[in-house]
């Protein structure tokens, strides 16, 4: 073969090669494409409806706001205020209590129930529609169930605590139990849907490691802390984040709080989130309303960084 036909042949093969490279580039560029396609939507949501109204919310917390559409700057004036407001203080207090109460509790009684029904049979299906159930019912209905219940002296419960003589317990009414029960309700509300989550992180666990543990020896309690919980790292940091937001934000307690106590009694069960719409919509001042949710948005945004930090993502450690 002459040399000419050589260059030849060597410039169409690297323009073949070249074609393949913007080839691969634009199957790279497509699939780039469709990736962010695909997170748009809820990349948009997030956008409109939480970073949007947060940054509102900060600017808002920098005016005074009458109610009747008058603005005044006060700049910082509404965070100082915080720090000589009792009830704001009081309600940062309730709400650390309700999430150091309820988050371990949510971790603890979903996995025990995803652990109790995660083996297939009739029984475990029953148990699993039983355990969700709550799931499928106004939070608002809930409350109103409870209320029946544990009312002052004609409650079933109540009566029940008075013959076990425990004596007339107001649940609600007691700054000692109200702001337990809420955690109780919460509990029993929420545990179904930490259950199927869990579940859902079980059946991802070979059976393999079981029975290579079992054949090793190992019994029971060795193989749910060597083998379940180390593997249930994922899952676990989903739980433990959704359920610290859940709580702080108090998402899944308003409408508990607002049927049953209405932050009382003496405050006691007034969370952030309750007092920042007492604030709002029942004062009217909305500038400073403003400024504890931003606070609140703060806070939250520390824990998860802290939870990121400890969990490393959820990636834990078991020695």
């Amino acid at each position: 073969m002459s040399v000419p036909a050589l260059k030849s042949a060597a410039q169409g093969a690297s323009a073949v090669s070249a074609r393949r490279r913007r080839l691969t580039l634009s199957m790279e560029r497509r699939e780039w494409l469709a990736g962010y396609l695909f997170v748009a939507p809820d990349a948009l949501g997030l956008l409109t409806f939480v970073a949007a109204p947060a940054f509102l919310a900060l600017a808002l917390g920098t005016f005074q706001v009458d109610g009747f559409g008058g603005y005044q700057f006060v700049g910082l004036g509404n965070y100082r205020r915080m720090l000589a407001d009792p009830l704001f203080l009081q309600s940062l207090r309730v709400t650390a209590i309700y999430v150091v109460a309820l988050v371990p509790c949510l971790y603890v009684v979903g996995l025990a129930l995803a652990l109790a029904v995660q083996r297939p049979s009739l029984a475990s299906s029953v148990f699993r529609s039983l355990f969700f159930m709550p799931q499928m019912v106004s939070l608002v209905v809930v409350a109103l169930v409870w209320q029946v219940l544990l009312v002052d002296k004609i409650g079933l419960l109540t009566r029940a605590a008075a013959f076990l003589g425990l004596g007339h317990i107001s649940w609600f009414g007691d700054p000692t139990f109200s702001l337990a029960v809420i955690v109780f309700i919460s509990v029993w509300f929420l545990m179904g849907f930490y259950m199927l989550i869990f579940l859902g992180g079980l059946q991802d666990i070979p059976r393999e490691f079981y029975d290579a543990a079992k054949i090793d020896g190992a019994g029971p309690i060795a193989c749910f802390f060597h083998i379940t919980l180390p593997l249930l790292q994922p899952t676990s940091f989903f739980i433990l984040l959704v359920s610290t937001v859940t709580a702080v934000c108090g998402s899944q307690t308003f409408d508990l709080i607002y049927v049953t106590t209405k932050g009382g009694p003496a405050n006691s069960t007034s969370l952030t989130t309750f007092y920042i719409y007492q604030t709002a919509f029942e004062f009217g001042d909305y500038g400073y309303a403003a400024a504890m949710a931003s606070v609140l948005i703060v806070i939250l945004m520390a824990l998860t960084f802290v939870l990121f930090l400890i969990t490393r993502g959820g990636r834990f450690h078991y020695a």
